[in-house]
This record gives C-alpha cells, sequence and structure tokens, in this order.
C-alpha cells in the first residue's frame, strides 16, 4: 500500500488516482478550488433554479434527502433562492431513532417530503445478497438513493434533481467525472456503488421476482427523456464542506450523537443506519481503510487537521470490528438477514484482502481477542 503524501488516503481505494509527487486526485481538486469563480457558479445555479421554477406546474425540483447533515444542506440552500421542493427519501435498511427524528425535522423546515420504503422482507433478501456477492450489506440502499428519486420526479413530471455532492471530486476519482455537474445514468452505473452487481442479477435469487424489484430499476431513456429530467451536484455550483453543512443544519434542528460513532471520528453522519457499522468494516477489509481516514482526509485537505493528526486518528479509529453500532449489538443487527454470526465472521475472512493484512505461517489471518486485524502497513515506512 502507498499513502498520499499529503492526506491519509491509501491507493487501494478504488478510482483514486496519485500524481508523481505521491498526492492523490482528491488532495489535488482541493488545491484547485481557490481557483474556482464560486460567484459565477452561483448566478449559474440561479439561472438553472429560475430556468426550471414552476416548469413542472407543482413543485420546482426534487431534492433527494436521508435526514442527514447534506440533505439538510441542500433543503437550507435550495429554499434560501426561492425553490419549492419535492424532497424524497428512499428509507434506509435499519433505520435509527436518530435518524427518524431527523427526517421529521427535514419536514419541519417547510417542505413537502415524500417516504418510499422498499418491502422490507425483499430488502433484507438484498441485504443478505450484497453482503456475500459483494461484500456490501447496504448494495440495496445505495441503489434506491438514486432509484426512486428519479422515478419519483418522472411520476411527477418534475425535471430538475438537485442532488448534493459528486463524491468524485470530494472522495477523489477520474478528473473528467470530478468536474461534472450532472448525475447521468452512465455516472450512477460507474460511480453510484453497484460493484458491479446488477439488479436484473437479483431475479431467481432467494426467491426474488422482478416484481419485486421495481423500487430498484433506474427509469428507461425514453421516460427520463419525455420528462427532461436533469440531475445537478449542488457540491459543482457552492464549496461543498460536510463539517459546515453539519454546523448549518444544526442550526435548523439537525440531531447529532452524543458522541462519534464506531466507525468515524465524528458525530455528525451515518447516524440513520444501524447497518453503516457493516458497510464500514467491510470497506476496510476489501480496502484497508475506514470511514475515519475519509473524514480525517477531508478535514486535513482543509486544514483542520495535520497530516500526522489524522494518521494518528486513523490508526486509533479505523478497523474496529463491528460488535455494536448506534447502541445496537451486531447479532441483533444481522438476525433479519437469517445470518448467525458464524456466518458473518465467515464472510469477513472471505472478503478480507490478505494481501493488506497480518497472516501466520499458513496463511491464515492473525487476529486479537476483540477480532481485531493488523495492517501490514499504516503509512509510508
Amino acid at each position: 500500500m502507498r499513502y498520499c503524501t499529503k492526506c491519509v488516503m491509501p491507493d487501494t481505494k478504488p478510482d483514486l488516482q496519485f500524481d508523481e509527487e505521491g498526492v492523490c486526485s482528491a488532495c489535488r481538486y482541493l488545491e484547485k478550488r481557490p481557483e474556482i469563480d464560486w460567484d459565477a457558479r452561483k448566478n449559474e445555479l440561479r439561472g438553472i433554479v429560475e430556468k426550471y421554477k414552476n416548469k413542472s406546474k407543482r413543485w420546482d425540483c426534487v431534492i433527494p434527502v436521508s435526514g442527514g447533515k447534506d440533505s439538510h444542506y441542500q433543503v437550507i440552500k435550495l429554499k434560501e433562492m426561492g425553490i419549492n421542493p419535492l424532497c424524497v427519501t428512499a428509507t434506509t435498511c435499519d433505520l435509527s431513532d436518530i435518524g427518524r427524528r431527523n427526517i421529521e425535522n427535514i419536514k419541519n423546515l417547510g417542505v413537502d417530503l415524500l417516504e418510499f420504503t422498499p418491502n422490507p422482507q425483499v430488502r433484507r433478501k438484498i441485504n443478505r445478497i450484497g453482503l456475500e456477492q459483494v461484500g456490501d450489506i447496504s448494495w440495496p440502499e445505495h441503489v434506491t438513493i438514486f432509484t426512486i428519486p428519479v422515478q419519483v420526479a418522472v411520476q411527477y413530471e418534475i425535471p430538475l434533481i438537485v442532488w448534493g455532492e459528486n463524491s468524485q471530486n470530494e472522495y477523489g476519482g477520474p478528473a473528467s467525472d470530478s468536474d461534472n455537474n450532472l448525475l447521468t445514468r452512465r455516472w450512477l452505473e460507474e460511480f453510484g456503488g453497484l460493484l458491479g452487481l446488477r439488479v436484473s442479477d437479483l431475479v431467481g435469487l432467494l426467491d426474488i421476482t422482478e416484481q419485486d424489484l421495481q423500487p430498484y430499476i433506474y427509469p428507461t431513456d425514453d421516460e427520463l427523456k419525455k420528462v427532461g429530467v436533469t440531475g445537478i451536484f449542488l457540491g459543482y455550483y457552492l464549496p461543498w464542506d460536510g463539517y459546515s453543512n453539519a454546523l448549518l443544519a444544526q442550526a435548523f434542528g439537525f440531531e447529532t450523537f452524543s458522541h462519534s460513532t464506531e466507525t468515524s471520528m465524528v458525530n455528525y453522519e451515518n447516524l440513520d443506519n444501524h447497518q453503516a457499522g457493516i458497510h464500514e468494516y467491510f470497506k476496510y477489509l476489501k480496502f484497508g481503510f475506514g470511514r475515519a481516514s475519509d473524514v480525517a482526509s477531508l478535514h486535513i485537505r482543509r486544514g483542520r487537521l495535520t497530516r500526522k493528526e489524522g494518521m494518528d486518528i486513523v490508526r486509533e479509529r479505523d478497523g474496529k470490528f463491528p460488535w455494536t453500532y448506534l447502541g445496537k449489538d451486531l447479532e441483533t443487527i444481522i438476525r433479519p438477514l437469517d445470518l448467525t454470526l458464524d456466518e458473518f465472521m465467515k464472510l469477513c475472512d472471505r472478503f478480507t484482502n490478505k494481501k493488506i493484512f497480518v497472516t501466520d505461517n499458513n496463511g491464515q489471518l492473525v487476529k486479537d481477542k476483540y477480532g481485531q486485524l493488523t495492517k501490514l502497513k499504516y503509512d509510508n515506512e
């Protein structure tokens, strides 16, 4: 593994690119931010808003919201511009109490909100399939985050969808996509978290039918063209910063956790889904970094942490076995998936990249009494 010389991200992160100086593409993007004419981009956003305002004769745009800090920010900023949005929530898999309260707070910002909950029995089956086949328990959630708001836009004939950040510039990715201001079908298929598993692949698995999968299907090109659906990233037009978004959201009633979550170094994200700890742990097993690395890098790039401080946090916080998350224990979280703890442990081992972690002379992973692994390399040592 090789680590960025400016932040703490390793080169094992998918789509992250390093230059000849050992600096990652996400750091390079942030370095260029001062060159951006943000006033011009905000004016461009105003022009888009005026173009689509009242075009649907119902709502001015669709805003996909989860109840988190960023969706609060999206709603607050667009309402400041006089937009009347229809907020759309694709309900998360294992909604926490604080997640529910934050969704209700979005409503209290003065918006109409449509909440869609896919069949929980089918969802649990897809959670298991996602975990077993691609090592992602949150696979179905990542799909519906993108499909359900677009389905709503088509159904209600609302052309404009305003998404939040473009993850390719916040976390690093191909340059041609990091500067993109549009969310397209190709962006979804490449960067939307599908991991090579297609919705059509699910038919017949665990008795899942094509009819069961309607919430997971992206509208056809003809359906999108008929309405003229356009999805833009708000983070292209306004300087995106998760920490600043959280502070603004808190001023408008957004609730944070009492302390940092189990997988991260902050208390203002990944608050709505009890499965998030498992999702982050499998990312660590496959790629050798977790949410603490993501967040520490964001703060390092903005000058809030030194690289050494960030690396110290990563060593302490990344890769903890997910015995609990947001107050719920692991066995309770996986029970609806008909998974035993032993079966879960075997899945963990199957998806662990043994090139990244310490193994014994027989090639078996070395774990401490808490189930923790040790990386072979924590920095450019």
